[in-house]
C-alpha cells in the first residue's frame, strides 16, 4: 500500500516525469500535492497501470489534489541540456506552476537539482511507494501521451499512437525508412539497434 507523505504535517509535493527513454517529443513532468487523508486503491506507479486506468485516475487526481501542475522540456531543449537535466528542469517547471507552495518535494529516482528554497528528498522507485509521486507519474504520462497522439496525426508512419515515441521495432524501422522528423531528439542514438525499455 502506498504511503501519503514522507514527512507528515507539512505541505509536500510529489514529482515524477515521463518520456525520458523516448526518441521523439518532449519530456513531461508533474508535481502533485494531495490531501493528507487522500485514499485511492487504484493509484500506483503509472507503469503498473493500463492506459484505461491512467485515464480513469487523471480526473480523480486533478479534482482531489490540493494543487497540481505539469511542466515539460521540448526535444530541442533536451538536445541542449541532456535528458537527465531536462527531466529535472521539467519538474522545476511543474513546481513553478503550483498554486500552493510546497514545503518539501519528494522526487522519484535518485537524481535532482535543488529547487530554490524548498527542501527535497529523492526516493528510488518512489512512484510505487508514495501516493503523490504516483499521482505525478500518472499526470505526466497522460499529458505526454496526449501530446504524442497529436504528433501522430502529422507523422503516422512512426507508430506514435501506440509507442508514444519509445524505440519500438516499428519506430526504429520507420526511422530507417523515412528518416527523422523535426520532433526527434538529435542527441539520442536514433538509428541504433538497442531497444530502451519504457520508463
Amino acid at each position: 500500500m502506498l504511503l501519503n507523505n514522507l514527512i507528515p504535517g507539512i505541505i509536500e509535493a510529489g514529482c515524477d516525469e515521463a518520456g525520458r527513454g523516448c526518441l521523439a517529443g518532449p519530456v513531461f513532468a508533474a508535481a502533485v500535492i494531495l490531501p493528507e487523508d487522500f485514499r485511492c486503491e487504484l493509484l500506483n506507479d503509472s507503469k503498473q497501470l493500463t492506459e484505461k486506468q491512467r485515464l480513469e485516475l487523471r480526473p480523480v487526481i486533478e479534482q482531489e489534489a490540493i494543487a497540481w501542475a505539469v511542466g515539460s522540456y521540448t526535444h530541442v531543449e533536451i538536445d541542449e541540456v541532456n535528458i537527465l537535466n531536462a527531466s529535472i528542469y521539467s519538474m522545476h517547471r511543474a513546481v513553478d506552476q503550483l498554486t500552493i507552495r510546497p514545503q518539501h518535494l519528494i522526487i522519484d529516482g535518485n537524481r535532482f537539482k535543488p529547487y530554490p528554497d524548498i527542501s527535497h528528498t529523492t526516493v528510488i522507485k518512489g512512484d510505487g511507494k508514495y501516493l503523490s509521486i504516483a499521482a505525478a507519474s500518472v499526470l505526466a504520462k497522460c499529458y505526454r501521451d496526449d501530446y504524442m497522439v497529436l504528433l501522430h496525426e502529422k507523422y503516422p508512419q512512426y507508430g506514435w499512437l501506440q509507442n508514444k515515441g519509445y524505440p519500438t521495432k516499428l519506430h526504429r524501422q520507420a526511422l530507417v525508412q523515412y528518416g527523422i522528423t523535426p520532433f526527434h531528439r538529435l542527441s539520442f542514438k536514433l538509428l541504433g539497434t538497442s531497444i530502451i525499455a519504457e520508463d
